[in-house]
């Protein structure tokens, strides 16, 4: 291979390397903007690092709008539910709770999540 060649293909690498960066800098993935598929398992990932007392603005910002969600008030205490897609069941093209991880928050603070948080949420 002569120089030229060789110039070329380095330059061209470089060129896509800066491209790369750009697209990956730019234009950050966000839950709202990826398929169902991706953002299941970006659902998953997420919530397996939660804690509780987190608040809701947080999970939010975090995880985008949830797929369902209930409220209720209970005495002085704020109840709301927060389904979101963490597993495929049927391909209905419907989300219904089953394929969800439920977050529970009261005051909107995080104060479970799982096949408990619900029921929870229905007890009290």
């Amino acid at each position: 291979m002569n120089k030229k060649v060789v110039k070329r293909i380095v330059i061209g690498v470089g060129l896509y390397a800066v491209f790369v960066m750009a697209v990956i800098m730019l234009y950050p993935d966000t839950p709202h903007n990826m398929d169902w598929k991706d953002r299941e398992e970006y659902n998953k990932v997420q919530i397996s690092k939660l804690e509780l007392g987190l608040q809701k603005k947080y999970i939010l910002e975090l995880l985008g709008s949830p797929d369902i969600t209930e409220a209720k008030r209970n005495d002085n205490k704020e109840l709301q539910i927060m389904f979101y897609r963490t597993q495929h069941k049927k391909a209905d093209g419907i989300t219904t709770e089953d394929e969800c991880t439920a977050l529970l928050f009261e005051n909107n603070e995080l104060i479970a999540w799982g096949d408990s948080a619900y029921q929870s949420f229905v007890d009290d």
